[in-house]
């Protein structure tokens, strides 16, 4: 990290400095130069942490060479703040923000222990004030300590319990054959259930992120806005990892031409932004086939199916487009999740039978039965309903009577501590449960 913060401050630098010698002849030269081998250098950080494991298996696979795979240690985080400190010399380079001259100050960018190791990936020019000089207010503060609860509740009570029904019926570390014995209606609750609890569990170290980081001083965007509501593929991707979309279109999508150069080169943008999307999540082929599997149906969209979905009626829009909306999604998970392609074939495999696996048994009816009433709230976790639902309280207080302004100020007080007792009582004795997108 003090690295790649070294090599980000001093190639933005490098780039001022070009940018202010207009006499220059080779001024653009200079420029290009330090731009590129500064983003160079951390990637090369980045690819040889995260990726040369990966592109030995494939040498060996290959031409049989290395014998030995190296096993070496991701430094907690890199992804993330590799990709923030691109887009600080990026911006620099296109005059958006003036370079750095404090190290110290563009270290500290980078390690901000709120979001470093999860995200959301914050741009410098977001928070280059509140580097320098922050200022907190008690409102400021009962939002960071409100978010910061909800955040570590949907973790703690939501995500960890799904992730618990789903290690009983289909773990991370399924066989083909364990997979295979799995009820059709036990496949489907399990991958049900790890749709929604991989968004709960990245949404929730969002959620407490932006809840340090008001409590700090800083103010981060948001990174996700209930993507399960999505009418498209397209929307999802808006709504979905906030940070990570826009840091692809604005830093690889548009400067490869977007979709200003005829629609074979859009494609082409897409295809190659979605590879390495998938890439960037994991260095394993199952995740490449993840964006590129993103990747078609966004190129089918884009082509033809959102201009059929603007021929129908508002009604018949939402409800088609959102039941296939979470149809995609869903088995773009199941390739997400299992990174044994066997095993990706086994699971689909026994969702629709296809392996001789009964529908139900006992024990998965017991699972059903027992969290029923689990899972109804999960739907409603991940839906802006409670929050709908806090905004009319919140406007009726305002445009109608006061007592509702003492009812929302004291659920404001009492949700908070209770969530935070809750998620205390939930960790007391629990094992070690980390967030899901540490590993990339």
């Amino acid at each position: 990290m003090m690295a790649s913060a070294f090599v980000s401050y001093f190639g933005a630098v490098r780039i001022a400095k070009a940018s202010s010698d207009v006499n220059n002849p080779n001024m653009e030269k200079n420029r290009h130069l330090a731009l590129g081998l500064t983003v160079a250098a951390n990637l090369l950080i980045l690819g040889i942490f995260k990726y040369t494991g990966f592109t030995c298996e494939i040498l060996k696979a290959v031409i049989g060479v290395p014998r030995v795979i190296p096993d070496i240690i991701l430094p907690v985080g890199i992804s993330f703040y590799t990709f923030q400190l691109i887009s600080y010399v990026v911006d620099v380079y296109r005059g958006e923000i003036e370079a750095e001259t404090n190290y110290a100050r563009v270290l500290l960018y980078a390690s901000l222990f709120h979001q470093c190791i999860a995200g959301p990936i914050v741009r410098y020019k977001d928070i280059a004030d509140d580097l320098k000089e922050r200022k907190t207010s008690i409102n400021n503060m009962n939002d960071g300590i409100s978010r910061f609860c909800v955040g570590l509740a949907k973790k703690t009570i939501l995500a960890n319990t799904c992730a618990s029904i789903i290690k009983d019926i289909l773990p991370d570390d399924a066989s083909a054959i364990a997979a295979s014995q799995v009820t059709v209606l036990g496949a489907w609750i399990a991958s049900i259930l790890y749709m929604i609890y991989i968004y709960l569990d990245f949404s929730a170290y969002s959620d407490m992120a932006i809840g340090l980081g008001k409590m700090t001083g800083f103010e981060y965007k948001e990174n996700f806005n209930y993507p399960y509501i999505s009418k498209s593929i397209t929307e999802f991707w808006r709504r979905w990892h906030i940070s990570l979309s826009t840091f692809f279109r604005d830093y690889l999508y548009i400067p490869l031409g977007g979709n200003r150069k005829g629609i074979k080169r859009q494609i082409l943008n897409m295809f190659i932004v979605w590879g390495l999307t998938g890439l960037w999540h994991g260095a394993s082929f199952n995740f490449v086939l993840w964006g590129l599997y993103f990747f078609a149906f966004l190129s089918i969209e884009k082509l033809f199916l959102l201009k059929f979905f603007d021929k129908i009626g508002n009604i018949a829009r939402a409800v088609i487009g959102r039941i296939y909306t979470l149809i995609v999604v869903f088995f773009g998970w199941v390739l997400f999740r299992f990174e044994d392609f066997s095993v990706i074939k086994q699971v689909i495999r026994s969702l629709f039978g296809l392996n001789g696996n009964e529908f139900t048994n006992l024990e998965t009816n017991t699972i059903f039965i027992n969290n029923v009433i689990f899972f109804v709230i999960l739907i409603i976790a991940v839906t802006p309903l409670v929050k709908k639902v806090a905004a009319k309280i919140r406007d009726l207080g305002v445009n109608r009577e006061v007592a509702f302004v003492y009812i929302y100020n004291i659920l404001n007080v009492i949700i908070p501590v209770v969530l935070l007792f809750l998620s205390t009582v939930c960790l007391i004795g629990n094992s070690y449960n980390p967030f899901i997108y540490f590993r990339f």
